[in-house]
């Protein structure tokens, strides 16, 4: 286990271990300096950026794995299929870029990152950079259309101002042990979900549970779809076929238990192999003697399609909805431009 792999661990230890309590001062000073920033926001002496159209950021309070980005893809569509004209903006991590650019599908994962080429397969309009601010302006410019912004993460990226924050929690991994950066996952602390306008929360299985009506604190699920090849992507699968071993299975994403939750669910027992989050992959990474199949997730693919064989598969998931969370960030933009 890597050092990044013990830590991560430990931030999901529900006790203190020799690791926080190593890493408790550090965090002591990450959380004073992000107070310090979020004051000269609201003071005024930090500007933050205000676009011509509403802005919707969906983020979350720890790092990486809660399922947003399948959720803003969700959440952009069930807005078009409302009649508005949304467009996508997202960091681009992973990637080289730093100015602001577009983004479409099949460019470079090592340029604009991978979860970026998953929110481009959308077919919405996509802007990446480093300050959100410039990228959804570039967005704009090129795309004058556009009706809202959807903002794939950025909820600590207070330099663009938004008319709605949605925070997604991965409800299996909740806050962890409750510390900040890097003694625990928290971005912020656990009070800022008080503050945001609707909390999702992602769940497995099924999502029939006690809502509060409004959109304000509701679910979503990721719902697999059909297994892809990444050779050939008219080539059909048969997950029957791969339960009968030598199947290697690949997770670099924030949350890899979940991806190899969902191959155990399709009767899958594959030989499980765990990344970095964001891992930039090279043919010798899979080189897995014997192995019959080699399954990953979709960011995970967009970044192994340069040197794929026939063996290599990915599954992609749909993340679902709340009705009432989309008339929540309807009332909520369509204030904002009578306001």
């Amino acid at each position: 286990m890597t050092f990044e792999q013990r830590v991560v661990a430990a931030w999901y230890t529900p006790r203190l271990t020799a690791v926080t309590a190593l890493l408790w001062p550090v965090s002591l000073l990450f959380g004073g300096l992000a107070a310090i920033r979020r004051a000269l926001y609201r003071a005024g002496v930090l500007k933050a950026q205000h676009l011509p159209v509403p802005v919707v950021v969906v983020g979350n309070i720890t790092m990486g794995g809660s399922g947003k980005t399948p959720f803003v893809i969700a959440l952009a569509e069930a807005l078009r299929l409302h009649g508005w004209h949304p467009g996508l903006v997202s960091r681009g991590h992973g990637g080289s870029a730093r100015g602001p650019r577009a983004v479409l599908a099949g460019d470079d994962p090592a340029v604009v990152g991978d979860e970026p080429l998953i929110l481009a397969e959308s077919g919405l309009p996509l802007w990446i950079g480093r300050d959100r601010a410039a990228a959804a302006r570039g967005l704009l410019a090129a795309n004058p259309a556009c009706d809202v912004v959807v903002c794939d993460d950025g909820l600590q990226h207070y330099r663009l101002a938004r008319t709605m924050e949605i925070a997604v929690i991965d409800e299996a991994r909740g806050v962890g042990n409750g510390m900040l950066m890097p003694a625990g996952p928290l971005r912020e602390p656990e009070w800022r979900l008080d503050t945001v306008d609707a909390v999702v929360r992602l769940v497995s299985g099924d999502i029939s549970r006690a809502r509060d009506g409004d959109g304000r604190a509701t679910f979503t699920t990721q719902v697999p779809q059909p297994w892809r090849n990444l050779r050939d992507g008219a080539r059909a699968a048969d997950p029957a076929a791969w339960r009968g071993g030598g199947v290697h299975a690949v997770a670099g994403i924030g949350h890899p238990q979940r991806f190899f939750a969902l191959l155990r669910a399709q009767g899958i027992a594959a030989v499980e192999h765990v990344f970095p989050d964001h891992h930039a992959f090279t043919a010798r990474d899979l080189a897995f003697p014997g192995a019959s199949a080699i399954l990953m997730t979709e960011k995970d693919a967009v970044k192994c399609a340069g040197f794929a064989d026939e063996r290599f598969w990915y599954l992609p998931v749909r993340a679902t909805v709340d009705p009432a969370l989309v008339v929540l960030v309807e009332n909520k933009i369509r204030g904002s431009q009578t306001a």
